[in-house]
């Protein structure tokens, strides 16, 4: 069973209902409002809490939290071929490979 404090949480204002929402990345359906932005995180794990338990209850399998997952550090992007020519020759003139041009691009280096 998965612990509500394993969940990826955030808290951020919101300009729309003038509060703070509290999401779950893992349960993105999840908020919780809140005048107060601890408040706001405080609610959001208890739901969150509550839900596992409902979960629990039915028979479901709760998502598993992204903490705890195992990345191979592999993804498939698909890309036009006129994007993926022009990048590769980008490769090409850097001489560094396609993926380590597309790796620092990732992480707008």
């Amino acid at each position: 069973m998965s612990k509500a404090e394993h969940y990826t949480y955030r808290v951020s204002w919101s300009p729309e209902d003038q509060e703070y929402v509290g999401t779950v990345a893992e349960m993105p359906s999840l908020s919780w409002l809140d005048t107060d932005q601890e408040a706001a995180f405080r609610g959001i794990r208890q739901l969150v809490a509550d839900v596992l338990v409902d979960m629990q209850e039915s028979g479901e399998t709760p998502p598993e939290p992204i903490a705890e997952r195992t990345f191979s550090g592999k993804f498939q992007v698909r890309i036009p071929p006129e994007l993926h020519r022009q990048l590769a020759l980008e490769a090409a003139e850097q001489n560094v490979s396609l993926n380590r041009l597309a790796s620092k691009r990732l992480v707008g280096t």
